[in-house]
């Protein structure tokens, strides 16, 4: 092992215990994404960056048709993950995965190419090369299926100080919000021929974004 997957796996080792404990409090807006997702019935969901599988048992719970797959480049967070799918009565739903976001193949790694939903919930702001994760994600999407993305944003009618501390704090854990994330979204949209969406939630503190393929 070596690089950003052993960066992941010793910095949530431990924390991977008590995550979505903490975690609840500050990522704001997944939840939101998850209602949102509506797919259609037996309609397959992807979510890249997947970690302790909190996300994908909330889908699963929303959406009982749904086909669940999840990717997570820690295979210690992916441990925490089956742990819990298994607890939730998922796992015959539920199928997950290690790889690097920026180039896995989901047809090795779960028999299919293309999915109707794909999202990511606060992950691209702890991948260094988040914007071929991004365009990864993208390729994933079946024709007329959607990218919901939801993370860190620039904090703009929020303090400044605020700013500064919160993504001081970040920092600490390898986590850079994405400025040009919108920016982003708008020209892989461009190129696939897709309809991007993006604004901002609660005063700039996160961020929604996401494309439909057309």
């Amino acid at each position: 092992m070596s690089g950003h997957d052993h960066l992941m796996d010793t910095v949530y080792r431990y924390q991977r215990h008590i995550y979505d404990l903490t975690r609840k409090y500050y990522l704001l807006g997944r939840d939101g994404l998850i209602a949102d997702l509506a797919p259609p019935p037996g309609g397959a969901v992807l979510e890249i960056g997947c970690g302790t599988g909190r996300n994908l048992i909330a889908v699963g719970r929303a959406w009982t048709g749904a086909r669940l797959y999840g990717v997570d480049i820690s295979e210690a967070m992916l441990e925490t993950a089956r742990i819990s799918v298994a607890k939730a009565g998922l796992s015959d739903r539920a199928l997950l995965a290690q790889g690097d976001a920026c180039r896995f193949d989901p047809q090795t790694l779960f028999g299919q190419a293309k999915f109707e939903r794909v999202f990511i919930s606060y992950a691209l702001s702890m991948i260094p090369n988040w914007e071929a994760a991004l365009a990864q994600a993208a390729a994933c999407v079946a024709p007329g299926g959607r990218l919901e993305i939801v993370d860190f944003g620039q904090q703009e009618r929020l303090p400044s100080l605020w700013k500064l501390l919160l993504f001081g704090w970040l920092a600490r854990f390898h986590v850079s919000p994405r400025r040009e994330l919108g920016l982003a979204i708008e020209r892989l949209a461009k190129d696939m021929g897709g309809f991007p969406h993006s604004r901002a939630l609660y005063r700039g503190y996160a961020v929604r974004g996401g494309l439909i393929r057309v």
